[in-house]
């Protein structure tokens, strides 16, 4: 995450500022940023679902205000707050339309009670879209001109970014990169959105740990490898399945495991594929919670080495040869400097 150390002096800043707000299920965050998206102050705490939208739209709004006391600054020195929230949204109504994740938050004119709360115009965005644009911003894509985020967790969430635009779509909903088809066959995996053969039933967290178990369960996996070894031992032994415990046995050299990994990102290489040829970005950026510690990780270097592997047989060969595919580098950091950059757009354009 983000500590004190990491935080830029604003006497080192370069105003105007912005406040981003990142709401999940989970957590929210949020932090001030200055004009080149550098940190100057970072906040958290338990979104408390439960306990309703308008409780926790009051928190966001005085999460700003803390924001502010903590660099020093009056609320007048904030520009603009940008908010990026779970979806399906109605953008230019600025509501929560129903956010699985959320759940009695359908309908909730999120944007305008936050506002109300923190007292300044908010940028609303989804929040797939808002850690997108971090990346882009000041992220692994800060030099490219456009980019695909594909956020790997309990689902797959997705942005795309084109010269400074974020793709939102006719109806609220572009982007929604976990939702393309990966397979057509009538018998594909259910996706948690009740449709079949998205990318979400094969390459998300949920689905490696169904694989996974559904592995163990039948004996079998494809290679002909028998389900032997510290995965294995592991779940005899009661631990919980989790794309943690399927990575750090890969590392411990299980076979089964490893060959799940690999699995996803064959999946996400076929789901990649079509992205490029829709959109032909410049890059296309892996973040979330399961990216198996990303390149410093022997397991996370296979796993991106095989997503290429796959775009590679499958792409055009310009596509394949130009796109870069790398991974994220804001951590839980995107969401919120994503959505204070989309703010910052907004106001530029305004002024």
């Amino acid at each position: 995450m983000s500590d004190r150390s990491d935080w830029l002096p604003v006497a080192q800043a370069q105003r105007p500022f912005y406040a981003g707000i990142d709401l999940g299920g989970t957590h929210i965050k949020a932090a001030i940023v200055d004009d080149q998206g550098r940190i100057l102050a970072f906040h958290t705490e338990p979104t408390h679902a439960a306990r309703g939208p308008e409780q926790a739209a009051q928190r966001m709004g005085q999460a700003v205000h803390l924001l502010t006391d903590m660099v020093g600054i009056q609320a007048n020195d904030i520009a603009r707050v940008g908010l990026g929230t779970p979806g399906p949204l109605d953008l230019k109504a600025g509501v929560i339309l129903k956010a699985g994740n959320l759940p009695g938050w359908d309908h909730f004119p999120i944007r305008d009670r936050v506002a109300a709360h923190c007292g300044h115009a908010i940028t609303y965005a989804n929040d797939g879209n808002a850690a997108a644009y971090g990346e882009f911003w000041v992220g692994s894509a800060r030099s490219f001109s456009s980019l695909v985020l594909l956020t790997l967790g309990t689902g797959v969430g997705g942005g795309i970014i084109i010269g400074n635009v974020s793709v939102e779509g006719a109806h609220s909903n572009g982007s929604e990169c976990g939702h393309i088809i990966v397979d057509s066959a009538e018998t594909a995996r259910l996706c948690p959105c009740g449709k079949r053969g998205h990318l979400e039933a094969y390459a998300s967290a949920t689905a490696l740990i169904l694989r996974a178990s559904e592995t163990l369960a039948l004996g079998n996996i494809s290679g002909g490898q028998s389900p032997t070894g510290p995965l294995a031992e592991a779940i005899a032994a009661g631990e919980a399945m989790t794309p943690i415990l399927v990575a750090r046995a890969a590392e411990a050299g299980d076979g089964v495991a490893l060959l799940l990994v690999l699995e996803t990102a064959r999946w996400l290489g076929i789901g990649i594929v079509t992205l490029m040829h829709t959109i032909d970005p410049a890059a296309v950026v892996l973040g979330g919670a399961m990216t198996f510690g990303g390149e410093a990780s022997p397991i996370g270097s296979a796993f991106i080495e095989r997503i290429r592997t796959e775009v590679r047989s499958r792409a055009l060969p310009i596509l394949a040869a130009s796109t870069v595919l790398c991974f994220a580098s804001l951590g839980g950091l995107a969401g919120c400097i994503g959505a204070a950059g989309l703010a910052r757009l907004e106001q530029k354009v305004a002024v």
